[in-house]
């Protein structure tokens, strides 16, 4: 009977990647970094009030350059106004992320945008919990290390 061989585990995003990329190219995206790291690149107080939705290309003429293409945010409600005043800026960081003139003018469309939570920071454990713990760690004469296991008990212990 023969073995079987090792178990390689692929991350996730490897074996998906085909599939989103497919998805972000219906959308007119050549890359998905655009959207994935559409806060760095619009900066943080745009985006907390517009994502991209899809960019739209322009036929292309035989002939002529390439027209530069339409870049469809999803604002929320109240901010399309300021957003519309930002457009310029906004199409200087997109194009700067680019590297070329690759999109000319926004089109908004008013819209909720999908929050997602932001995850909590753990709150420390309590310093009885710790000190209660670092006692029975007395046989460990590295102090940086006792400190750090007494956190780790005192934190699995409130869990």
């Amino acid at each position: 009977m023969s073995k079987p061989g090792p178990i390689s585990a692929k991350p996730l995003s490897a074996m998906l990647g085909d599939v989103f990329s497919a998805a972000y190219a219906k959308q007119g995206f050549a890359s998905r970094e655009l959207v994935t790291r559409w806060a760095e690149i619009a900066g943080p107080e745009i985006a907390a009030h517009a994502a991209p939705l899809k960019i739209q290309w322009p036929r292309p003429v035989e002939g002529q350059p390439q027209e530069p293409a339409t870049l469809v945010l999803k604002v929320e409600g109240p901010m399309a106004l300021e957003i519309q005043h930002s457009s310029d800026v906004i199409l200087e960081r997109v194009n700067r992320f680019f590297g070329w003139h690759a999109v000319g003018r926004l089109a908004l469309r008013q819209g909720p945008l999908l929050r997602r939570p932001r995850p909590r920071r753990p709150t420390p454990p309590d310093p009885k919990s710790v000190a209660k713990v670092a006692e029975s760690l007395s046989a460990i004469e590295d102090e940086a290390l006792r400190d750090a296991l007494a956190r780790l008990g005192a934190a699995i212990k409130r869990n």
